[in-house]
Formats: C-alpha cells, structure tokens, sequence
C-alpha cells in the first residue's frame, strides 16, 4: 500500500441513515479535489456499487473472490465514470461470505491482508460496511485507522451510537489499536424541525469536536441521485447536497491535515 494512504470506514450499524450516501458522495468530493480514491463496497446489498452506475450483471467479479482468496486486489478494482475514483464492487454472493470465513484463520484479518498483499497506490480507502456489526464490518473495522459516523437526526441516534463506540473499544483493545472516531456526521437533517434540533444539540454537547460542522439535509435530489446511477456531486454540482458533501471532503481533509 502506499505511503500515507489512509482507510476509513463508514460505519453505523443502524441502516437508512444515509451510510452509502455519504461513502460515495464523499469518496467523489475527494476525488473532485484531486484525492486518488478507492471505494469498497463491503455491503452485500451492493448500494454503493448501484450508485456509481455499475449494474448487477456487471459485478461477477467482486470483493468477494478476493476475500476469500480467489483473486487479488487488482483484479477486482473497477474504474468508475468519477476520474480518481476506483471501486471494488460487491456481489450478491458477498452475503454467503461471513459464513464461510467463520473457519478460516484470523478470520477478522481477511480485508487487511487482501488490502496490503499487493501495490496499490491510493489517498484514501473509504469503506462502506453493512448495517450491522457482523464479521464484514468487523473486517473493515479491523482494517482502518478511522471510522466515519452518519447519524440520522432522529430521537434514537445517540442510543445505537452508544453501542457503536463500546463496539470501537473492543475491537481496539483487541485487534487494531490505531481504529479512533474520524468524525461523526449528522444526516437526513430538517431545520424545520425542532427535534432535529434538539437531537443535535445533544450528539454536539455528548461528542464535541468529533462531530463535523456540515450538517447533511434532507435533499430530494441526494435520494435521486442513486437511481440515475451518479453521485448527487454529479448528478446535480448546485444542489444542497451536493454543496454539503463538498464541505464535509473539506473538513475531512483538514481533519486529516493534509490541507
């Protein structure tokens, strides 16, 4: 792997809280930076594959067989429509593969070892994990040195955030001691509403700096985006989403002190 390279996961084991929203669109704004980027898509529904634009029936090679050892890395990575921007795809038989790492040695290590097995050059690795806190997302876990939060502002969020950070801990303690909060991101965010309020108040008092200053709205034209198989960056540069993905690649970057 290259020097400086630096994974993050995207992680929050509660779904619909814009996860892969936030994986791709936040892997374009870095790549539109001039960021070199390589998305993963570890999520068997295969999400972030969708929305960059790669259909099913072109994802029978994907990081699945590298996984489990089939191919390396290289033969998986896919180039997609966003210059600087890669993507290792899922498939439907990644939903099969918790099963059968369970009997392999180091089991948590698969990812780890497919990522650095051979030379790939890359800024960043941005991983989307399923929603849950099964052996894939352990994997990914286990592999990063950040962990990127969404949290929907909603009256639940702190409780399933709470779990996450006491999950963070033991995989820390007894995997990967690098693995720290990145940031957490709010989402899906209506300003109209005063428990959207009320709820970020509480996850700013509770976390403090680790929460980023960009605010994801609600945005119809983030939900549409997907369907048309783009990133809302392009999709549509000018719209609110757009604009706060574009902030959030800034303060990622400041985080990372690489500007």
């Amino acid at each position: 792997m290259s020097k400086g390279l630096r994974i993050i996961s995207i992680s929050n084991q509660k779904g619909g809280v814009g996860k892969t929203t936030t994986a791709v669109n936040l892997g374009t704004a870095l790549a539109a930076v001039g960021k070199k980027v390589l998305l993963i898509d570890l999520d068997p529904q295969g999400n972030a594959s969708t929305s960059m634009g790669i259909p099913s029936n072109q994802r029978e090679i994907n990081i699945y067989q590298m996984l489990i050892g089939q191919l390396s890395i290289l033969d998986v990575i896919k180039n997609t429509s966003v210059p600087n921007l890669d993507i290792l795809p899922s498939g439907i038989d990644l939903a099969g593969a918790e099963l059968e790492l369970i009997d392999v040695d180091e089991r948590e290590f698969c990812l780890k070892k497919s990522l650095t097995r051979e030379s790939i050059n890359y800024d960043f690795i941005l991983i989307d994990c399923p929603p849950s806190l099964g052996l894939l997302t352990l994997n990914a876990l286990v592999a990063s040195g950040g962990i990127l939060v969404p949290l929907q502002v909603e009256f639940l969020a702190l409780e399933g955030l709470s779990q996450l950070v006491k999950t963070i801990e033991r995989i820390k303690n007894s995997y990967n001691n690098l693995l720290e909060i990145q940031g957490i991101v709010l989402t899906m965010a209506d300003k109209r509403n005063k428990l959207s309020e009320m709820v970020e108040k509480d996850v700013r008092k509770f976390f403090g700096a680790k929460v980023y200053k960009t605010v994801i709205p609600r945005n119809v034209t983030i939900s549409e985006a997907p369907s048309h198989g783009k990133p809302v960056l392009i999709y549509d540069l000018q719209s609110r989403g757009a604009k706060s993905y574009l902030n959030l690649a800034s303060e990622v970057l400041k985080r990372e002190k690489v500007i």
